[in-house]
Parts: structure tokens; C-alpha cells; sequence
């Protein structure tokens, strides 16, 4: 059975970081992509960042490029998505996903492997 188990989440404020992660298990991780969603109250679910795990290309939404890094760790089974320059508009329940292909995952498309629980992030002062 896969799993996908988000942490991290909290409260930053404007301009602060924050790392969030998300372990996973249950799945060979390095034949699919992982990634994030992340969806506030009242707006769509959004498709943010993406790893290719057979060529590790990354794909960011135009929202978090050059802010946001995602990043894998594979003794651990964990992957992670590091925030800078947070915005209050950044504020959102993340959520861990894998599929076969980081297409799908940045057209937010609901995830065919794998969908975690959300943690939340706050940006506000």
C-alpha cells in the first residue's frame, strides 16, 4: 500500500522559510514522480513542484519559481519542498503526491500512485 505522510508545516512569517517533508513507503519511488499540491479555502488545488525521479528534472509553477526547491533523499524515503521568501499568499494546505509523470502532477490532476495527508503553512505576521 502506498503512503505518503506530510510534516513540517507551521507558521512563518512574510519573507521567513520553511522546509516541509513528506515520507513515503509502500512504492519504488524511483520509477514515478513526486511532487506538490497545495490548495487555500475557496481557491483551486494548484500543482507546484515536481521531481522526474528517472532523470531528476524538477518543474516548478510560475507562482514558487525560484523560491521554492523541491529535493529528495532516498536512504530516507523522504522528499522535501523548501520555502523562501514566503508570501501570505503562500498560505495553503500542502500535500504530498506521486504519479507516473510530472505532467500530471503540475496540471494538478488527481494523483494516480499516491496522495498524502496535507500540512498546513501560514504565512502571516
Amino acid at each position: 500500500e502506498v503512503q505518503l505522510q506530510a510534516s513540517g508545516g507551521g507558521l512563518v512569517q512574510p519573507g521567513g522559510s520553511l522546509k516541509i517533508s513528506c515520507t513515503a513507503s509502500g512504492f519504488t519511488w524511483d520509477d514515478y514522480a513526486i511532487g506538490w499540491y497545495r490548495q487555500a479555502p475557496g481557491k483551486e488545488r494548484e500543482g507546484i513542484a515536481c521531481l522526474s525521479r528517472g532523470d531528476d528534472s524538477t518543474y516548478y509553477a510560475d507562482s514558487v519559481k525560484g523560491r521554492f526547491t523541491i529535493s529528495s533523499d532516498s536512504a530516507k524515503n523522504t522528499f522535501y519542498l523548501q520555502m523562501n521568501s514566503l508570501k501570505p499568499e503562500d498560505t495553503a494546505a500542502y500535500y504530498c503526491v506521486s504519479d507516473f509523470r510530472c505532467s500530471s502532477v503540475m496540471q494538478s490532476l488527481d494523483p494516480l500512485v499516491g496522495w498524502g495527508q496535507g500540512t498546513q503553512v501560514t504565512v502571516s505576521s
